[in-house]
């Protein structure tokens, strides 16, 4: 398998100088697994919570479809407010890109326990929000250690494999929380219990095996790392696709009143609940690497606004008046996870492309920060829509929107014409590896 492989890209030397045979697929390096692993272990304790925190808010405590949107919005879209100041100091702190991962990893995994003696909607509101403060940290370091790893001609195939590594833990932490719904008598107890975990094992892992240098083979640090983080935004490629993920997050509804939606069109018990992301997970899983390597090759913006597509596939599947088939649902759930797998990492690799290393955790997380916000947004919006009109209506809503603000993105990432604007970063540093325009 090419991910065993121990050589890089062709004509580029590895870390320890030696020139790889003409023709052999890069590798993808030891960092990039390792941040995978650190990944999957947490997934999969990030998602045994997600996996029965609707059910457990809405059936449990008796929330409103507006309170859970609230909530819903805190857990996906408070990380935002610190995302920029951790992608910033990662980038000039001395500790760099793994210290300030590290921290972040190290809050969320303090947060699980926490959940035992959460009981009440303010309390689980504190908990959550800390939790995605921890998230909203690692996030951008993570992406910038993993895009100054690679080469940048295979930097969409790196994030995917990242990425399928991290949908494996979203795949194996729901069907632990199922099992432990089953066989434990204080169920979502033993759920936090355990995910707690899991979570200070993924800790431990990066502090141990994750190496501290994270700057490409030649990379000295650069004046532009000492430049204000408004420089950084006001970056062209960087100021289109921020707007081109606030648009297109206005309208990207959350996992969780998805399989709420699902949940309803099919009336499954709460006992089953849990294994609805599965089906999420697996198309994620299956398409990552794949649609990573077509980003490297067809343009990674492209595929970007592509994979939008998938989902307002969703979201008309899951309006339609279909009734309880279970077409529906693996119909519904395919097409999430193909709208993950077209999107999730090819955007860190398309932000990765428009900054250079001196500031590329700073360049990340601007990017990061604009979708984080605006999915915060359409979350509230979402479950006011919901209280309001009803589930199918809001999900019209957010189709209309969504089809509005891909229309939109399309023309904001549309090439200028000239050389600079029509090519993509890696095809101006690599012009033989260069398989295709990117949008």
């Amino acid at each position: 398998m090419y991910l065993a492989d121990s050589r890089t890209a062709p004509g580029v030397p590895d870390t320890a100088g030696r020139s790889p045979s003409p023709g052999r697929r890069a590798a993808v390096p030891a960092t990039v697994l390792t941040l995978g692993t650190v990944s999957l272990v947490t997934d999969i304790s990030s998602e045994m919570v997600t996996a029965v925190l609707p059910l457990y808010l809405v059936a449990e405590l008796g929330l409103s479809p507006l309170g859970f949107g609230l909530l819903d919005g805190i857990h996906n879209g408070v990380g935002a407010l610190v995302r920029l100041a951790g992608g910033r100091f990662a980038d000039r702190g001395p500790g760099g890109h793994k210290a300030v991962a590290a921290a972040g990893y190290g809050l969320s995994a303090l947060c699980k326990p926490l959940l035992l003696f959460a009981h009440g909607v303010p309390l689980i509101g504190a908990v959550l929000a800390a939790d995605r403060t921890g998230k909203g940290l690692r996030t951008a370091p993570r992406d910038a250690m993993i895009s100054l790893a690679c080469d940048p001609t295979t930097r969409g195939r790196a994030f995917g494999v990242h990425r399928a590594m991290d949908t494996a833990g979203a795949l194996i932490g729901p069907l632990i929380a199922f099992l432990v719904l089953r066989a434990a008598a204080g169920g979502y107890d033993a759920v936090f219990t355990v995910s707690g975990c899991t979570a200070a094992l993924g800790v431990l892992i990066l502090l141990l095996f994750v190496p501290g240098r994270t700057a490409s083979p030649g990379h000295h640090s650069a004046p532009e790392g000492r430049a204000p983080l408004r420089a950084v935004a006001r970056r062209p490629e960087v100021r289109r696709l921020t707007a081109c993920a606030v648009l297109l997050g206005l309208t990207t509804v959350s996992d969780s009143f998805l399989y709420l939606t699902l949940q309803r069109r099919l009336d499954l018990s709460e006992t089953w609940f849990p294994l609805l992301p599965l089906g999420t997970a697996g198309a994620f899983l299956l398409l990552a690497v794949p649609l990573g390597a077509v980003a490297d090759r067809f343009g990674r913006r492209r595929l970007f606004l592509c994979g939008h597509l998938a989902l307002l596939g969703a979201y008309g599947v899951l309006a339609a008046p279909l009734g309880g088939s279970p077409a529906l649902l693996c119909l519904a759930l395919a097409l999430h996870g193909s709208f993950y797998a077209a999107t999730d990492g090819v955007l860190a690799a398309a932000a990765a492309d428009a900054v250079p290393e001196a500031v590329r955790g700073s360049g990340l997380a601007v990017v990061q920060t604009g979708q984080a916000a605006a999915r915060f947004a359409c979350s509230i919006a979402f479950g006011a829509a919901w209280a309001a009109w009803g589930d199918r209506t809001a999900l019209e809503a957010a189709a209309a929107g969504l089809t509005v603000s891909a229309a939109a993105s399309a023309l904001l990432l549309r090439p200028s014409g000239s050389p600079e604007n029509a090519r993509s970063p890696q095809d101006t540093q690599s012009p033989k590896s260069a398989k295709g325009p990117a949008l």
